[in-house]
């Protein structure tokens, strides 16, 4: 992110809060898609999924923090790997909601210093990932 002072931007604010408090969200984020989603167990191999999954996450990171900020590209991952995710057999829905999920593992994590401005940039930015998921031809 910025390196000095904190983000002014509630979604980067986030992810800044969280890193100081949680060194791995991965873990977090695949205990609460398998419990939400118990299907998507069945996706992941069993044999180097923890590298998958850290990978998946980085990426899904990525691709946000462009999203909420500068849209220097990266976002465009997003659209990219509904393809992907799509030759998965993985739906649309699952596939939007998996940052949904990254939103409220977030939530969880930051606790009482989760704000109202954070709630409302990460639903105004889930929101407009559903649409770009949405379109995706």
């Amino acid at each position: 992110m910025n390196g000095g002072a904190p983000s002014p931007n509630p979604v980067e604010r986030s992810f800044e809060l969280a890193a100081e408090r949680c060194e791995d969200l991965t873990p977090l984020v695949f205990r609460r898609l398998h419990a939400e989603h118990p299907d998507t167990l069945a996706l992941f191999r069993s044999e180097g999924s923890e590298l998958v999954k850290g990978s998946m996450l980085a990426m899904a990171i990525e691709a946000v923090l462009d999203f909420a900020g500068e849209r220097n590209g990266k976002f465009r991952l997003i659209a990219c790997e509904v393809l992907s995710h799509d030759e998965y057999g993985t739906s649309r829905e699952l596939f939007a909601g998996f940052f949904g999920i990254i939103m409220r593992t977030l939530r969880d994590v930051l606790a009482p210093d989760w704000t109202t401005e954070m709630d409302e940039a990460w639903r105004d930015l889930l929101r407009e990932i559903e649409t770009v998921v949405a379109e995706v031809a």
